[in-house]
């Protein structure tokens, strides 16, 4: 006996229903949701938001996760950077200041007295002095011409300014305090480089979702035309993409990927190619099998006989009807380019640094697995596996809920 209100929902309302009572794809979902919020907020995020995270002190390479200290932040003797909202969430933005990390330090008249960190070991450490308004303003140096003595006088002016803020050094001592003693924790550790190891795998975040997005997108509009076309007029046009599926079929995934990344170039955009040209061809085999299935069904014939064109029926009638599998197919590729890209980037071929990839971490640190640092390779192989994780999850439960035995028989 039929159910009023499962018959008066929609199939995506079912498969939606039947979606939410899967709990491992629910938690692959969240997992999902998680990973695309970082992806999109990324440098506004991030405790490094320059460029690539790539922000390297190499005072502190390699300490744990924890780890603090202090850092004197002198401005950099350049223009100041200035960049709207949009472009730092994608792109960063250039610190204005040069990061010390320091072991103490003191005030002495107008400079700043200070010893820089080196692995704890501060006996063997030498001060260092820089004057104060080097410290706080952005300076250029003009010598002018050489006095009756023979020697030149130096000035300094703030950069992009006639004249030198005015300021005693009680004022300068203050605002070097407040603003550039700065105490910075880093929650994951730094790397060997001595960057921020939880800002590189945020970003790496980005750049496996890119990969994995880019590279179905481009599987998906070569499979389902192909699918199509082979589906809908079989004949020859069948053979002749068959023939080519099974070629690129027959060829391993990795190997035509390197093949082509070769072809095309080390980079990140070429990643992006070369997964998705390999992974056209499970969509095409999909695509052509269900649209061969449907071409015979009534309501093709209905529209063949008013006359439609063959692109509307395609389109309109049945594509509309195969996009089940696609869906299941699409997460699971989704995984896999996520794996091929971190594959890439391991082997050297993939995303260059010092664009943050977890699989080129992996392999920048991957000789400290068996020693004191391992977290440096873990962690990223952690975030690999938790979001191809996830994809295998969400793709189980969409492989069930869009079953269409499945929703027929939660209906009666």
């Amino acid at each position: 006996m039929s159910n009023k209100n499962s018959t008066s929902q929609s199939l995506s309302s079912l498969a939606w229903q039947r979606l939410k009572k899967n709990k491992l794809s629910m938690f692959g979902l969240i997992l999902i949701f998680v990973f695309v919020i970082i992806a999109v907020l990324g440098f506004l995020i991030t405790p490094d938001s320059t460029p690539d995270a790539n922000e390297q002190i190499l005072e502190i390479s390699k300490k744990p996760p924890g780890f603090s200290v202090q850092m004197l932040m002198m401005k950099k003797n350049e223009e100041t950077h200035h960049v709207n909202f949009i472009s730092k969430m994608l792109y960063g933005q250039i610190s204005d200041y040069r990061a010390i990390p320091l072991s103490e330090y003191r005030f002495e008249g107008s400079d700043v007295v200070y010893k820089e960190f080196t692995n704890g070991k501060n006996h063997l450490t030498f001060e260092k002095r820089v004057n104060m308004a080097d410290v706080v303003y952005a300076l250029e140096q003009n010598t002018t011409p050489e006095n009756r003595y023979g020697t030149r006088e130096i000035e300094f002016h703030e950069l992009g300014k006639d004249s030198r803020t005015q300021k005693t050094i009680i004022e300068l001592q203050n605002e070097i305090i407040k603003n550039n003693i700065v105490t910075k924790k880093y929650m994951l550790g730094t790397d060997l480089a001595g960057r921020d190891l939880l800002s590189r795998l945020m970003i790496g975040t980005r750049v496996s979702f890119a990969v994995g997005f880019i590279s179905v997108f481009i599987s998906l509009l070569i499979g389902v035309l192909m699918g199509a076309l082979a589906g809908y007029y079989r004949g020859k046009l069948d053979n002749i993409i068959i023939w080519v599926i099974n070629v690129v079929w027959s060829i391993p995934t990795l190997l035509l990927v390197i093949a082509i990344t070769l072809a095309l170039g080390k980079g990140f955009w070429q990643v992006f190619v070369a997964v998705g040209l390999t992974m056209w061809v499970e969509v095409a085999r999909v695509i052509r099998g269900q649209v061969m299935s449907i071409r015979e069904k009534e309501f093709v014939e209905a529209a063949r006989a008013l006359g439609f064109s063959d692109f509307r029926i395609i389109v309109k009638q049945i594509l509309p009807n195969v996009m089940g599998p696609v869906i299941v197919i699409s997460a699971a590729n989704f995984a896999s380019a996520i794996l091929i890209e971190a594959g890439l980037s391991f082997l050297g071929i993939g995303a260059q640094p010092p664009t943050a990839s977890w699989g080129e971490m992996i392999n920048a640190h991957r000789g400290f697995i068996i020693g004191n640092s391992p977290y440096l390779a873990i962690l990223p192989g952690i975030a690999i596996m938790l979001m191809v994780l996830s994809f295998v999850l969400l793709g189980n439960g969409l492989r069930d809920a869009l079953d269409t035995k499945l929703k027929d028989s939660a209906m009666i």
